[in-house]
């Protein structure tokens, strides 16, 4: 393989899956178990929304840590909503911090709420369109428009690359002036304990962008199809 290609594609690679890497990895470092700890993630978030007057925003164990707004839920993976560690407790928090953000009338979580459905359907939509390239160009017979048809699915792809990154200052919100001084100030943990929170809290921030930059594989992968 020449260099500059494979040089290319290595930096791809780090650019893709990097920051997924680095943000499982601070999720699992952290996440040993205390037993020292006063209480389990869900236990804390439980205990911070009552704390904020939410009673009315339940708490249940899902697949991914998250919080629906539509249906005021702070939904956490069973190792956070059980565990005892600081994993757990940074993650609870992050989550109750986009509860309180909610509860505040944060304009641009709303605005994310209100988006994030188009964005599927922008998802959807690149994936009829590559799907559908290969067929087209059989029948047709035009690199011009298959040329068309996936560069329109390229944009449609960087859709939601471009929404998580104009959203990134909700999660940083929500882990850097929420739930860290609500750790610091409630004294859930100790001093020492404090680093590996602000670690987890930056991770939780940067969990959808992480994701969301596995689209750039499949843009790779499409941009084969050009005919230049």
């Amino acid at each position: 393989m020449p260099v500059l290609p494979a040089l290319g594609a290595a930096i791809l690679f780090g650019l893709v899956f990097g920051p997924q890497w680095w943000v499982r990895r601070a999720m699992e470092q952290h996440a040993t178990e205390r037993p020292d700890l006063p209480g389990t993630g869900g236990e804390l978030a439980r205990h911070l929304l009552d704390l904020a007057r939410l009673e009315h925003v339940l708490i249940e164990i899902a697949p991914a840590d998250h919080y629906d707004p539509v249906a005021n839920v702070v939904r956490l993976s069973p190792g956070n909503h059980d565990g005892r560690s600081i994993t757990a407790v940074a993650v609870a928090a992050h989550e109750v911090a986009h509860a309180l953000q909610h509860a505040a009338g944060d304009r641009l979580l709303a605005a994310r709420v209100r988006f994030a459905p188009v964005v599927q359907g922008f998802e959807f939509a690149a994936a009829v369109v590559m799907m559908t390239a290969p067929v087209v160009l059989a029948f047709v017979q035009s690199p011009i428009l298959l040329a068309l048809q996936v560069v329109i699915g390229i944009a449609l792809l960087g859709v939601r690359v471009l929404f998580h990154f104009l959203t990134l200052p909700v999660e940083l919100d929500a882990s850097f002036r929420r739930a860290l001084p609500i750790l610091e100030t409630g004294r859930y943990l100790d001093a020492s304990d404090m680093p590996g929170a602000r670690t987890v809290l930056r991770a939780a921030a940067l969990t959808y962008v992480a994701s969301s930059l596995v689209a750039l594989v499949n843009i790779a992968r499409y941009r084969r199809l050009l005919p230049f």
